[in-house]
């Protein structure tokens, strides 16, 4: 795997990011990246000395920016504020996030308006690509003044304190696992413990992996419609692309387009249409899947938008500007990217409770078109998915939660001078856990559509069928009831993975 580059006029993609996160990839700061960061380095030292004040380099932090501090102390000053800020708690924060965050914070300090020497990127790099991983606790960040005690964890580490986990996943302290990695602690001067910690570096980096992972559940929720539609013998007209033009919302012409090819050439298509009974129309589950898809697409395609602002944008406080000025600012501000965090978990919530209500009406003799009773062999004797369906609204149940907005509440902190927060952290965790459970959830509607199709005994169309194929892999076929939770492990785990996809994908060209 090549390693991602940073340097001036090579800003990195969300590609490079997630190669970095979650596969390991190493990542370079080029010359030219260097050579700005050595002259914004070189104006702090002028200013240490200026009679001025200069907030973050003569001065404190926070409440206490109008403190000056006496130069001999300012190495204390630097390193205090990474201690007293290292102080989440809770569960440990997942490898990939810590990874993405800190890929983040060097960028940024790559950009040359930080002010931080050029061996603290470089060392901070060498942390990066050494495979250890800072341990932080899952509270601690409000997200307005950046992720200030995710990514100070990560800022203790370099100075030689804190733990780490180590590459073959032992932990360790940060001392012992720099000295096992070649690594030596850097001491810190004014301005550096500022940029090293004022910046939306977590949430964005979650940000963006929720992107990646939507990118693989969106379409996969397209496959999942499209196999339920043949389950119930529905009608596909209603995705054709004249009909979808009248509202020609981009995400939704790509979503029925997807799901219409699908179910060409399907036998449980034309069964419907020459059934005894013909339907006018199917149940909003089926028949408004694009325009719910569609809107979760174009949610994600604004989301899209702010994360490759962020990007490329160089978030510290205070700042050098091109001009070589010091200038404090807001850019630290975590709302613009919180509330795409709190809309993708709405629009993810609302995907899964869809999914949800046509794995129900599949189960429902009333609704299911001659199917058994909740897909059982033997109903009386066996249940079938009747569980599975219950798993489902538990977990959209709890996705509608995780849906309530983080980005409208605030606390204020640091003696009310940080008066209006983000949130943004808490929205990205919560996105984190919402997008697990759509897998889930897309799964068990797969799930329980292939085991509709078989038990009809009628061809559905050959991706359908291609998919039905790979699943019967590792979960067997209908039959009398069985342990069904490792299945829906498995199926979630070949949503999530994009595993079944990629077989659609064989066959289907997939928007």
């Amino acid at each position: 795997m090549n390693p991602a580059t940073i340097d001036v006029g090579a800003p990195l993609t969300p590609h490079d990011i997630i190669a970095i996160a979650r596969s390991g990839a190493q990542v370079t700061v080029g010359d030219d990246a260097m050579e700005r960061v050595k002259r914004a380095s070189d104006l702090v030292e002028s200013l240490a000395d200026d009679p001025a004040p200069h907030y973050g380099i003569s001065t404190g932090f926070g409440a206490l920016a109008s403190t000056r501090v006496p130069r001999d102390h300012r190495v204390a000053l630097q390193h205090s504020l990474i201690r007293s800020h290292a102080a989440s708690t809770g569960p440990r924060v997942e490898t990939e996030v810590i990874r993405a965050m800190m890929t983040l914070r060097l960028k940024t300090m790559a950009s040359g308006h930080t002010g931080v020497r050029p061996e603290v990127v470089t060392a901070y790099a060498d942390l990066l690509n050494s495979g250890l991983v800072p341990i932080v606790g899952e509270y601690g960040s409000l997200g307005c003044s950046g992720d200030l005690a995710p990514l100070a964890h990560c800022a203790l580490v370099l100075t030689g304190e804190g733990t780490v986990l180590t590459p073959d996943g032992g932990e360790v302290d940060a001392a012992t696992g720099l000295a096992q990695a070649g690594l030596t602690p850097i001491a810190l001067r004014e301005k550096e413990g500022l940029a090293l910690i004022n910046g939306t570096d977590g949430m964005l980096g979650q940000l963006i992996m929720a992107l990646a992972d939507l990118d693989v559940l969106v379409p996969t929720a397209d496959l999942a419609t499209a196999m339920t539609v043949q389950a119930l013998c529905g009608i596909d007209r209603v995705f054709a692309p004249d009909l979808q033009s009248l509202r020609p919302h981009p995400g939704q012409g790509v979503s029925a387009a997807n799901i219409l090819a699908l179910l060409e050439g399907s036998d449980l298509i034309q069964a419907g249409r020459e059934g005894a009974v013909k339907r006018v129309q199917d149940a909003y589950s089926l028949r408004c899947a694009p325009q719910v898809h569609g809107a979760v697409r174009d949610t994600m395609a604004h989301a899209l938008q702010v994360a490759t602002v962020e990007l490329a944008s160089a978030v510290d406080n205070p700042v050098i500007t091109d001009d070589m000025r010091v200038e404090s600012n807001g850019n630290f501000h975590g709302a613009p990217v919180a509330y795409v965090l709190d809309f993708l978990a709405i629009a993810a919530a609302d995907l899964a409770s869809m999914s949800e209500r046509r794995t129900d009406r599949m189960l429902d003799p009333a609704r299911n078109r001659d199917l058994h009773p909740f897909l059982a062999e033997d109903p009386g004797v066996d249940s079938g998915h009747m569980i599975a369906q219950y798993t489902q609204a538990g977990i959209v149940s709890e996705m509608k939660r995780l849906a309530v907005p983080a980005s409208v509440d605030s606390i204020p902190t640091s003696a009310m001078q940080e008066d209006h927060v983000s949130m943004g952290w808490s929205a990205a965790r919560k996105l984190r856990r919402g997008i697990d459970g759509l897998g889930a959830v897309i799964g068990i509607e797969i799930l329980t559509a292939a085991k509709a199709i078989q038990m009809r005994g009628v061809e559905p169309s050959k991706p359908v069928a291609d998919v039905i194929a790979r699943m019967r892999q590792t979960i067997p076929g209908p039959g009398p009831d069985r342990f069904l939770s490792p299945e829906i492990d498995e199926a979630h785990r070949l949503v999530a993975s994009g595993e079944l996809l990629e077989v659609v994908r064989q066959k289907v060209e997939m928007g």
